[in-house]
């Protein structure tokens, strides 16, 4: 199969091709006495596996999953693979939590009267220092007084509401902070909850995708094994 076949039959350029055979995501090809690559079914395969893993695992970790194969690491590759799984479980975790904490929490207004840090920290069993440490993490951002006292007005009450049910989940601080990125600027619970319904169906891609790239990628290690 020349490079242009293999290109063709997967939508790509024949320079991303070779490109990904240099990069290890593909086994090195054959070459004619004239010094042209050719490729076989088992390259096929293997591209199959590396796009079907882009969707569900992302770019980079195809990447490393494909080259660990490559390399006759597998125990290396079926680790990568784990992982990402595990990040997808994590990410249904947050959207659970917060799914739970908002419904604990709209029953309130989130129009109501900004409050200092100690009742705040009251408010949720916690003392200041947490607080200030969360601010510190990029997690809550409130405003100050003309004193220089810190301020929660009703949003950043929800947000450290949020965060105290993440934290005590488990949930590390980057991917709460990435969360609250998306949610900062919404006030209407109603909003939030289409986010998280969006948020949801994304996960839901991706776990279905990675249903495809675990089909795609045991027909390549079938191949490889098979020699």
């Amino acid at each position: 199969m020349r490079p242009i076949d293999l290109a063709r039959e997967h939508g790509l350029s024949t320079q991303a091709v070779r490109n990904y055979e240099e990069a290890g995501l593909l086994p090195p090809a054959a070459r004619t006495a004239s010094g042209y690559r050719r490729y076989s079914q088992r390259h096929a395969l293997a591209l199959d596996a590396f796009l079907a893993l882009v969707p569900g695992h992302g770019h980079p970790a195809a990447r490393a999953i494909m080259v660990a194969v490559n390399a006759d690491r597998l125990d290396d590759a079926l680790d990568l693979i784990d992982r990402s799984h595990a990040e997808l479980v994590s990410a249904r975790g947050i959207i659970d939590a917060v799914e739970t904490t908002l419904r604990d929490i709209t029953v309130q207004s989130w129009d109501g009267a900004p409050v200092s840090i100690g009742p705040l920290a009251h408010q949720l069993g916690l003392q200041p220092a947490t607080l200030r440490r969360w601010e510190q993490d990029g997690l809550l951002r409130p405003c100050r007084d003309h004193q220089g006292h810190r301020v929660y007005v009703a949003g950043d009450v929800r947000d450290a509401h949020l965060i105290g049910q993440l934290r005590r989940a488990g949930h590390l601080i980057a991917d709460i902070r990435l969360l609250l990125d998306e949610l900062r600027d919404t006030r209407d619970p109603a909003q939030v909850t289409r986010a998280l319904a969006d948020r949801r169906r994304a996960l839901n891609a991706r776990s279905r995708a990675t249903l495809a790239a675990a089909a795609a990628l045991s027909r390549y290690i079938d191949a490889r094994t098979a020699g």
